[in-house]
């Protein structure tokens, strides 16, 4: 192998070890996020895990005393799903730097993930529109560009 071939695998082989160990550490730290979010009514508070998990549900100052039961599964409901949107935004915003291309030089190409289906409805609340999706408008323009 030439000098420089081998050269531009050590490059890519410590660009790869580093995102590993980046990636590691990200997880890590998302296995311990979680949102808490309260519903509008402020009717219950609702803690969600980093997988959209629901980990800790709270009915604040009785006041589901005097709804009825349609009014607290709304309530319920709305407090869940903004706070399975706030930690889908947080996830988002975490791995967007894995997304992007590395620096010039770099043969990292970033990656192309899927929030939609990683997702699903959890992002319907969290205000984010599909042309804030990385991945998704990338596919789609490597699609036109492939058309041409």
């Amino acid at each position: 192998m030439s000098e420089p071939l081998q050269e531009r695998i050590a490059q890519a082989m410590a660009e790869l070890e580093a995102t590993q160990a980046a990636v590691a550490r990200v997880q890590a730290d998302l296995r311990q996020a979680s949102e808490t979010v309260r519903s509008a009514d402020r009717v219950v508070e609702a803690t969600v895990g980093s997988q959209g998990e629901l980990k800790a549900l709270k009915f604040l100052d009785n006041k589901h005393q005097n709804m009825t039961g349609p009014q607290l599964a709304a309530s319920i409901m709305e407090a869940v799903q903004q706070g399975r949107a706030r930690m889908a935004r947080q996830v988002m915003d975490t791995f967007e730097p894995f997304t992007r291309p590395g620096p010039a030089g770099s043969v990292r190409r970033g990656l192309d993930v899927d929030w939609d289906r990683m997702f699903g409805s959890a992002l319907d609340g969290g205000g984010r529109t599909a042309s804030a999706r990385p991945g998704r408008d990338r596919l789609r323009d490597e699609i036109d560009e492939d058309s041409d």
